[in-house]
């Protein structure tokens, strides 16, 4: 009685977020997809336009790039950083959280035109570029600025997830490994780095996902002719009104997604058995 009773309060708790995702997600996304193979005639006619459509095959493929790029730096900044964050005391560890949550204190735009200001030809970006040889590398309207704002706006979410999982494992077990005459590095890398493997899985999908729908930066740092798909949605709904277009797109950034989701889920329960790719600890 007690636990269908839990069951019921917990439906009930769920109800109100499930009611906001129903309308405000899952309708919308079901209502332009749909509209992707009913207009202008039923059928896929969109997305063979799509995909014979060079300009947009080419802004997909420069998306997908880009979103790899911007997870794989991430992934590179955030590792150390998590690391770190998991080997230092509650005082230390705090303060480091504090510094990768402090950049949510202000808004996605504010941070954008702020790198606006950092990558301009005379600002300091170019001028540590000049130190280091490489003077007249454009970074405003180039693909570099764009990855660069938007590796920092994306490290705290790989960040987090690499930490959570980080702080579930039990270091005794780099110590077994030492004990047994394994080096440190030999250490890290056949004990600590597997076991690390769900949170670089949950972040890096995280991370590529949000990069292959990023419009703010893209737009404001970036330039017409390198735009991404989040700037090619926004043409063809607010310019041309082409919303089954619009629509087709989006139905195959999510194919991609799921794909991926599928894939990365796959294969880290693979290399980990038993481990979960949301990057919690697995205690059982």
């Amino acid at each position: 009685m007690s636990s269908a009773r839990s069951r019921g309060w917990a439906v009930l708790l769920l109800l109100p977020a499930l009611v906001v995702v129903l309308v405000f997600f899952v309708y919308p996304v079901f209502a332009l997809s749909a509209r992707s193979f009913l207009e202008p005639t039923p059928g896929f006619s969109q997305y063979v336009d799509l995909v014979t459509n060079e300009t947009t095959v080419t802004i997909l493929v420069r998306t997908l790039v880009v979103a790899l790029l911007v997870t794989v730096v991430t992934l590179l900044l955030a590792y150390p950083y998590a690391y770190l964050m998991s080997l230092f005391g509650p005082g230390m560890r705090t303060f480091l959280l504090f510094l990768v949550l402090l950049p949510f204190w202000s808004s996605l735009m504010a941070r954008t035109f702020a790198w606006i200001v950092l990558l301009q030809p005379s600002g300091p970006v170019a001028g540590f570029l000049g130190f280091l040889g490489l003077d007249g590398v454009k970074l405003l309207g180039s693909q570099l600025g764009v990855t660069i704002a938007m590796t920092q706006v994306l490290l705290p979410f790989m960040v987090l997830p690499l930490f959570n999982t980080m702080t579930g494992i039990d270091r005794r077990l780099l110590s077994a490994a030492h004990s047994m005459g394994a080096s440190r590095f030999r250490a890290f890398r056949t004990v600590y780095l597997p076991l690390s493997v769900p949170g670089v899985a949950a972040g890096s999908v995280l991370v590529f996902i949000l990069s292959l729908g990023f419009w703010v930066t893209p737009r404001l740092i970036g330039s017409p002719q390198q735009s991404l798909v989040g700037q090619l949605i926004e043409t063809k709904v607010g310019k041309l009104l082409d919303f089954p277009g619009a629509g087709a797109i989006s139905v195959v950034l999510l194919v991609i997604t799921v794909v991926l989701l599928l894939a990365v889920g796959g294969g880290v329960r693979a290399l980990v058995p038993g481990a979960k790719t949301d990057g919690g600890r697995d205690d059982g």
